[in-house]
């Protein structure tokens, strides 16, 4: 699927931060249909039992998905925060792989959104799913007085075009 345009980063999130020492650095892609995808690595660090990535960083990446695939819907200055999420953890998520993240907005109310979030292998198997309700909040509500840009200042410009959804 074609990639629209790219999301920026922040400088510490677990999820996108780049200045991070044990983030994940996930990039974020505007993807055609209106969704966000990312391509992203959990590593050995991440894990809970060998070979298999600790299922709430799972949950977090599908958490992550959440407010991206409002930024893909409405653009980076909206915003909201987690209020529920139904995860399903279909089987262990791996690290050292290439995962790919999808999320979109299903539906919204005056006050919510609600998202589908999925993690899934190179074989396009869902490792995980996730079922968000984010509530519809303005930055000055979530960190008060500090500017959300100051920390989401990075865009990392690459070559990715395309997706294989």
């Amino acid at each position: 699927m074609k990639v629209v345009s790219k999301q920026t980063n922040s400088k510490m999130c677990f999820i996108c931060g780049m200045d991070n020492p044990i983030g994940l650095k996930a990039q974020f892609y505007n993807m055609e249909d209106g969704s966000v995808a990312t391509i992203f690595k959990y590593r050995e660090e991440h894990q809970s039992f060998p070979f298999r990535v600790h299922g709430g960083l799972v949950g977090t990446m599908l958490d992550e998905m959440g407010l991206r695939a409002v930024w893909a819907k409405y653009g980076e200055e909206v915003y909201g925060v987690t209020m529920t999420m139904e995860i399903k953890l279909r089987k262990p998520a791996p690290y050292n792989e290439d995962l790919i993240g999808v999320g979109k907005v299903v539906s919204e109310t005056s006050r919510t959104y609600e998202i589908d979030t999925k993690i899934m292998d190179k074989n396009k198997s869902v490792i995980a799913s996730g079922k968000l309700m984010y509530f519809k909040a303005k930055p000055s509500q979530i960190v008060g007085d500090i500017d959300p840009h100051e920390e989401m200042c990075y865009l990392i410009n690459d070559d990715v075009k395309d997706i294989d959804l």
